[in-house]
């Protein structure tokens, strides 16, 4: 049976006079996954976020966290919640040990943990350099040190690569990935980077206008992804192949340019393949087109 970090039911709310901006949102993140939470600018991803962290006063529905009702245990639950939303928020004039000292009196703990955080972010060596003296990505480490420095079995991140090179955003993938493998962190992380969250994350919700369009394993995605693939055949005589496909009980989805046919079993193929050329035909090219995660998350928001 899946155990929840996070479930919400029915998760709906409306600023004053407007539109609602989540309607009925049944959030499901999996203890220990990588969750990404998908969707175009205002799908209501950061009030989620917010709504999650407490930042938000509910309006409907109901949020548990750690299989709590979040209301009734609000100060107990964020003890074990870690969270970066939007900009990083740093002492600029401060070291990043000084940034950590001044978060380790709040979270009230072990003065040796600042020391572990640096370093499992990869800031341990930037001794008296102050935080404003940082690049984007080291910043950008530094609030993920922050986020962790009470060891929160729960990290919520909203957007924590925006603006970073292509250098930094690995950096931040593979400290991402350090973090839910060793240290065994459940991690919430919206982005519109898809390629990048297709490398990163176990499970994907997509949600726009307010509304949750898919949630599942990344797995589960890339099987509609299969589901979505075709294949292009083409030949030195297009309509006799057609013919001969055909009669192989594969359906022509398109024979404009190239003979298109629905994603079959590489055996398939390599039988057609035998026989257009017993026929007589030459076989220029067969390709396949797969849907990566940017055009299966097109097509859903375009629905």
């Amino acid at each position: 049976m899946i155990s929840y970090c996070i479930e919400t039911e029915n998760l709906s709310y409306k600023f004053s006079g407007n539109e609602p901006v989540l309607k009925n949102i049944n959030l499901q993140v999996p203890q220990g996954s990588i969750y990404g939470f998908l969707g175009p600018n205002g799908a209501g991803k950061t009030t989620t976020l917010r709504l999650l962290l407490g930042l938000l006063k509910k309006q409907q529905g109901e949020i548990k966290i750690f299989n709590k009702e979040f209301d009734a245990n609000r100060i107990s639950i964020l003890k074990n919640v870690g969270s970066l939303i939007e900009s990083p928020s740093l002492y600029s004039h401060l070291t990043a040990t000084e940034n950590l000292e001044v978060l380790q009196k709040i979270y009230r703990c072990p003065e040796t943990r600042i020391k572990e955080a640096l370093e499992i972010v990869g800031l341990s060596q930037t001794g008296n350099k102050k935080a404003g003296q940082f690049s984007l990505g080291m910043k950008q480490r530094l609030s993920i040190a922050i986020s962790i420095l009470h060891n929160p079995s729960l990290l919520i991140l909203d957007e924590p690569t925006n603006g970073l090179d292509p250098n930094g955003i690995i950096e931040i993938r593979e400290l991402l990935k350090k973090l839910n493998s060793e240290y065994k962190t459940t991690i919430v992380i919206s982005s519109h980077l898809l390629a990048e969250i297709e490398k990163l994350v176990t499970h994907i919700g997509v949600i726009n206008k307010g509304n949750i369009l898919f949630q599942g394993t990344l797995d589960e995605l890339r099987w509609k992804q299969m589901h979505n693939s075709v294949i292009y055949f083409d030949t030195s005589d297009n309509e006799k192949a057609k013919e001969i496909i055909s009669s192989n009980d594969i359906r022509i989805l398109s024979s404009k340019e190239w003979i298109t046919i629905p994603l079959v079993e590489k055996k398939a193929i390599a039988m057609l393949n035998q026989k257009l050329v017993e026929e007589g035909i030459e076989v220029y090219q067969i390709s396949t087109s797969q849907k990566d995660l940017e055009s299966i998350f097109m097509d859903f928001i375009n629905t």
